[in-house]
């Protein structure tokens, strides 16, 4: 349960995992899809394999049917609840935070206003500016997120173009890192290679797991 302005509001939550994982992950869908996108599907799927819980979960507009994201507030009190609801059931593993585009996005702002506090972030394609906008930036809240940060970037991603936009940013926090993928575009497909989204999701996880194991 979420709780809103309007009143408290389900969504969809899928938690999935070894039964002694040593880490627990919340992960958190992009803005033109739900929490069960293939590519969310594949990417918890290598996490669970490498011992690691997930927590797949869907933001109130995605549950109520609008294809655009509502208030940002939303989406923070959604953190809050995923975050609170992951320790509740996996108690005593530490909890992280992991987000397709928006989803991560989402993380982040909540983490910088303390509304989140993970063992660390991770953003899968962070939409730094929209395509074609690096005039408009969203990282002025980034140096205020304590946690360890992960970008996870596709070299041929229109959101993180120029590329030096990004080395600036991460620069700024207080500890971060980006994991380029080569030819990746937003959603991590390579020119050329033909592959199944959960495929593609799946392939980043191990990534993730070494930076978290480096990080416990």
């Amino acid at each position: 349960m979420v709780d809103l302005p309007s009143g408290e509001v389900a969504v969809t939550a899928v938690l999935e995992g070894p039964a002694e994982p040593w880490a627990a992950i919340a992960v958190a869908h992009g803005a033109g899809a739900g929490c069960g996108h293939p590519f969310l599907v594949g990417f918890t799927r290598g996490l669970n394999a490498a011992g690691v819980a997930t927590l797949r979960f869907n933001f109130p507009y995605v549950e109520a049917g609008r294809r655009m994201p509502g208030p940002a507030s939303q989406a923070l009190a959604t953190w809050q609840a995923a975050e609170a609801a992951l320790r509740r059931r996996v108690p005593g593993a530490p909890v992280w935070a992991a987000g397709k585009s928006y989803g991560g996005r989402m993380a982040s702002m909540a983490a910088a206003e303390g509304l989140i506090s993970p063992a660390g972030l991770v953003y899968l394609g962070y939409p730094l500016h929209p395509p074609g906008r690096p005039d408009k930036p969203r990282v002025a809240h980034l140096p205020d997120v304590g946690p360890p940060q992960l970008f996870v970037e596709g070299t041929n991603d229109p959101f993180v173009d120029p590329h030096e936009q990004l080395a600036d940013a991460v620069a700024s926090c207080r500890d971060a890192a980006v994991h380029w993928i080569d030819g990746g575009n937003h959603s991590f497909e390579v020119k050329g290679r033909k592959r199944p989204a959960d495929d593609v999701g799946e392939s980043l996880a191990p990534i993730v797991v070494a930076w978290m194991r480096a990080h416990s």
